[in-house]
């Protein structure tokens, strides 16, 4: 039993239908590309990425040894919770915009374990009637995901990777909920930092980008290693960036920490709104802005852009 949630192995006792395999969501059917987990097949041996951003969000949605990852990671860098924290506001306030100038479809990819509030629950706080489809190649994320959004309605998961952007846009359940001639928020919260240089994250983004109409919008958010450039004191310490890649790269799933200008390029045919591509903070806060000593600890570039 785990100390933490008083459960078998760490496994939260909310999410037990789990464990009985992935029930579909929205019109998600199931096939042979189908492969969720069971509670019982999940490898609990190594961190999971996702499970660790969680522990980061405060979810219950992972094991002892996520949070052991996790806290190795905190060690290095304590602000990486507040990182976390801040880079869900931002997509939060992004979601919020979009949807407020007439936005009514999302394709969130690289979804990561559901952790609330989701994009729906984002869009619907401004347009209930907001159609909205996760993707992630991770059949963890595709059992924990059964369990949060199964019957919500308008709404599907889909198993599919960003690295095959043809198969992602020509899925059913894609092509059941999406209407390609009206215009498609795509949200990419972090899930290019797991897409290595040589797989062509920005080629991946222009393929997408090709499918949708003008009108639509990119939301883009990335980790980085470098300083705050408002901050004069800030400097990139090599050995802590290096050492949390390491915790990484023994993880499930490497993390490419990237500078802003290799982040640019993503955007691709996505012209960035104002205030362009910056630390997450910075942009279209709803409060007081974080001073520099803070945003130099908040590690996340982000930017919103549009599809002329």
């Amino acid at each position: 039993m785990s100390e933490r949630d008083g459960t078998s192995e760490g496994f939260p006792h909310e999410h037990e239908e789990a464990g009985r395999g992935v029930p579909e969501i929205g019109p998600y059917a199931k096939g042979p590309e189908h492969s969720g987990f069971s509670a019982e097949e999940i490898d609990t041996s190594k961190a999971h990425p996702a499970r660790m951003h969680d522990y980061f969000l405060g979810g219950w949605d992972n094991y002892e040894v996520d949070r052991e990852a996790g806290d190795r990671i905190l060690a290095m860098h304590p602000h990486v919770r507040e990182s976390a924290l801040a880079n869900r506001a931002f997509l939060r306030r992004a979601v919020r915009e979009l949807v407020g100038g007439g936005i009514r479809q999302i394709i969130d990819i690289g979804t990561g374990i559901p952790t609330s509030p989701n994009a729906h629950e984002m869009a619907r706080e401004t347009a209930p009637d907001t159609v909205v489809v996760y993707v992630d190649n991770d059949p963890i994320v595709a059992t924990h995901a059964g369990a949060r959004l199964t019957n919500t309605d308008r709404t599907a998961f889909v198993l599919g990777d960003l690295r095959d952007p043809k198969s992602v846009l020509e899925h059913p359940a894609v092509r059941t909920l999406i209407d390609f001639d009206r215009p498609v928020a795509l949200v990419m919260g972090i899930v290019l930092s797991f897409i290595r240089d040589e797989e062509e994250p920005a080629a991946c983004v222009a393929a997408l980008a090709d499918a949708l109409p003008a009108g639509s919008h990119l939301v883009l958010s990335h980790p980085t290693y470098e300083p705050y450039e408002g901050f004069p004191e800030g400097r990139v310490e090599e050995w802590m960036r290096i050492a949390a890649e390491e915790v990484y790269r023994r993880s499930a799933v490497p993390l490419q920490l990237r500078s802003k200008a290799d982040i640019t390029p993503f955007f691709g045919p996505f012209t960035p709104l104002e205030p362009g591509i910056v630390r997450i903070p910075l942009w279209r806060p709803d409060g007081e802005v974080p001073g520099p000593a803070e945003l130099n600890d908040i590690v996340f570039y982000g930017g919103v852009g549009r599809k002329d």
